[in-house]
């Protein structure tokens, strides 16, 4: 029951969190550049990297002592709040931004595994220090299991990147990436107070 719940909170985390991020408009693109299936592959192989880093650096902070990393870890799910519901007015006009700066990095046309390593290589530097890295890291500092927090994580970002090779424009055009910022904002804040809660 513990692996499935802390399997299911990585998850409910990530998914609202990296719908309005660059994640999503970096795949998006990719995808209209390359086939979808290697541009989906490269991708999840990317986060799968990613994931392990952040949980890894998340089962290091556990050597330390507990009170004062659930406390540093409520700290990073309240800045994620907080960055997220402060960049929800401006989600829309950075999603042009971000579309445009990805397809500059992917102008020549690849496929099969030229495609994979083109992808992975865009979302693999795109991506570190991203919000979704420190809440992985924050989920195991404060205390969730290693293993189901990475799939969970993995499966979230795998499940995001799906979405933008799928649905990409057609989500654009009928989801406002400013309430996913906002719902992405209330998940970081309930994980905030929970942790906060524990370590008091």
């Amino acid at each position: 029951m513990e692996f499935l719940t802390a399997l299911l909170v990585a998850y409910v985390a990530i998914v609202p969190v990296e719908l309005p991020d660059k994640t999503f408009v970096a795949t998006l693109v990719l995808s209209t550049r390359y086939r979808p299936l290697p541009t989906w592959l490269g991708v999840v192989a990317a986060f799968g990297v990613q994931c392990v880093i952040a949980v890894a650096f998340g089962a290091l902070l556990t050597k330390l002592p507990t009170q004062p990393v659930q406390l540093v870890a409520a700290l990073l799910f309240a800045t994620g709040a907080v960055v997220l519901a402060r960049g929800a007015k401006k989600a829309d006009a950075q999603e042009k931004e971000q579309e445009a700066e990805f397809e500059a990095k992917a102008v020549e046309p690849k496929r099969g595994w030229r495609a994979a390593a083109a992808s992975f290589a865009v979302l693999f530097t795109a991506e570190w220090g991203d919000l979704s890295q420190l809440l992985l890291a924050g989920l195991v500092a404060s205390g969730r299991p290693m293993l189901p927090t990475f799939l969970g994580g993995w499966l979230g970002l795998a499940t995001v990147s799906g979405l933008a090779v799928l649905l990409g424009r057609w989500l654009l055009k009928r989801v406002k990436l400013s309430v996913i910022r906002y719902v992405g904002a209330g998940v970081c804040a309930v994980l905030a107070v929970v942790t906060l809660l524990s370590a008091l």
